[in-house]
């Protein structure tokens, strides 16, 4: 893993250079740099008031930086090169960009309240990303709970956070008025928490889809793309109303398998 980026050479005018990398290499660095690109022209959108293409692109950014490392893995291009990149990428994107939209469309109306409540989100998700990357080196924990996440993962916390303007945007009343605001600070505060709680969230990485079910499953994932295309908002704000109905399935599907498991799960580990 990372051995075409210990290949140097010496160089008269500077330091050591790389020698020749494959182009599989290049690619996913290459995916995570849109993402970064994307991420980025999000929050110049939402500071010219362009808010639709503004969350287009930060849900862009998101899609890409979660296909960088499969692709990278897929083509068996890993490289502690790309693993850093991977790291700077979500950091932007994930805990950044989403705040910084959000604060440009409603929280700047609350004053410091609603940039304190920007700033703890991005906080929140960088801590979040630390303690994932610490976690994947873990090799005491029990296989079983590698099927559960610590926390409400970045990139469901980016899509969770912009869940005032999926509102906004299918014009249902809500304004961007200083009310409205505090509601959208509050509620902002609240995903940061899940971000860094001990929450365990099913990750779903070890399903297995029978083999008469194949079908259907495409077909409704299908589906589920052709609604995002035709209706976003209202299928954004369906999923997040979803998701966080399914939270506390989560736990308690996880304490049910640690009692199976003969083990002890301390209140901290369930919220």
């Amino acid at each position: 893993m990372g051995a075409p980026f210990k290949k140097f050479e010496a160089h008269a005018s500077g330091g050591p250079r790389i020698r020749e990398i494959p182009m599989r290499m290049v690619l996913p660095n290459l995916v995570t740099v849109l993402a970064i690109c994307a991420g980025l022209s999000g929050i110049r959108f939402a500071f010219e008031d362009r808010f639709e293409p503004a969350v287009v692109m930060v849900l862009l950014a998101a899609f890409l930086d979660g296909i960088d490392g499969r692709l990278a893995r897929m083509l068996k291009a890993t490289s502690k090169f790309g693993a850093q990149m991977d790291s700077l990428a979500d950091i932007v994107n994930f805990g950044v960009a989403p705040a910084l939209v959000l604060y440009a469309f409603l929280l700047d109306r609350a004053g410091s309240p609603g940039w304190i409540a920007a700033l703890l989100f991005t906080i929140a998700c960088g801590m979040r990303l630390a303690r994932f990357n610490v976690l994947a080196d873990d090799t005491d924990q029990p296989a079983w709970q590698t099927e559960y996440f610590v926390g409400v993962p970045a990139p469901a916390g980016a899509v969770l956070v912009m869940l005032p303007l999926y509102l906004y945007f299918l014009r249902l009343g809500l304004e961007p008025t200083r009310p409205a605001a505090f509601v959208a600070t509050g509620f902002t505060v609240l995903v940061a928490f899940l971000l860094v709680s001990r929450l365990p969230v099913y990750s779903g990485k070890s399903v297995k889809v029978p083999g008469d079910r194949v079908l259907p499953v495409i077909l409704g994932v299908v589906l589920y793309i052709l609604l995002l295309m035709a209706y976003p908002w209202y299928t954004l704000t369906a999923s997040v109303a979803g998701y966080l109905l399914f939270l506390p399935f989560s736990v308690r599907a996880y304490s049910k398998r640690a009692m199976r498991e003969g083990e002890k799960v301390p209140p901290s580990d369930i919220g």
